[in-house]
């Protein structure tokens, strides 16, 4: 009997302490404690330098349907740093593919991020990996890492991104190339591909002026 009262004191002591250093009781949600929810500190921005044989530029879904000022006006303020990474990327040798959103074209991309000839695209959902032959395009080229640029953050981006993550690649992520209809969609991405189980080890996040060629 001595034992058990113990034991039962000591299990009481346990979730005493469990409460207080969790500030929160059993069966609290995220919805209970949302308003209390702290935005984690802005990650550093590292500078990257690619292998232009083995490194490929993604363009997702920068066609007129989905990147408008009406939609989403952050898309259409991201296309001049992505125009200036591809005119660099392509004068490098860098692989550049598109992606597009169901019902587009590839002619419906914005006019400074134009496809040119023999550079490929896919159409699908916002992975672009499910239902395209996007990995078979990376592979027969060799590649290993991929710059993950365009819209929307948290649907192309995201999965995308994960997706190539999941397949083995490098991901490279432009914060001034993604865009989202509000920030807290972009400022998620970032997080969740920096702190997802293993896609945050084959993540960098930088700028478009901080990634150089060799």
């Amino acid at each position: 009997m001595r034992n058990n009262r113990l034991h039962s004191w000591i299990l009481s002591l346990l979730c005493a302490a469990c409460i207080a250093v969790t500030g929160t009781a059993t069966g609290e949600t995220v919805i209970d404690v949302w308003k209390d929810v702290k935005t984690p500190q802005a990650p550093d921005l590292k500078t990257v330098t690619l292998d232009s044989a083995t490194t490929a530029l993604l363009l997702l879904d920068f066609n007129k349907q989905v990147c408008n000022n009406e939609r989403r006006p952050r898309c259409i303020a991201s296309v001049p740093a992505v125009a200036r990474l591809t005119e660099r990327a392509r004068v490098s040798g860098i692989a550049v593919v598109y992606s597009l959103t169901a019902g587009s074209s590839i002619g419906d991309v914005a006019p400074v991020l134009a496809a040119r000839p023999g550079e490929p695209s896919v159409t699908s959902g916002p992975d672009k990996f499910l239902g395209t032959n996007l990995e078979k395009i990376l592979k027969d080229r060799g590649i290993t890492a991929v710059i993950v640029t365009g819209t929307a953050a948290h649907g192309a981006v995201l999965n995308t991104a994960s997706g190539a993550a999941f397949r083995g690649l490098k991901v490279i992520l432009p914060v001034d190339g993604l865009s989202a209809e509000n920030l807290y969609a972009e400022q998620y991405t970032v997080w969740h591909l920096l702190n997802a189980p293993r896609v945050s080890t084959q993540t960098t996040v930088t700028r478009t002026d901080m990634i150089t060629f060799k």
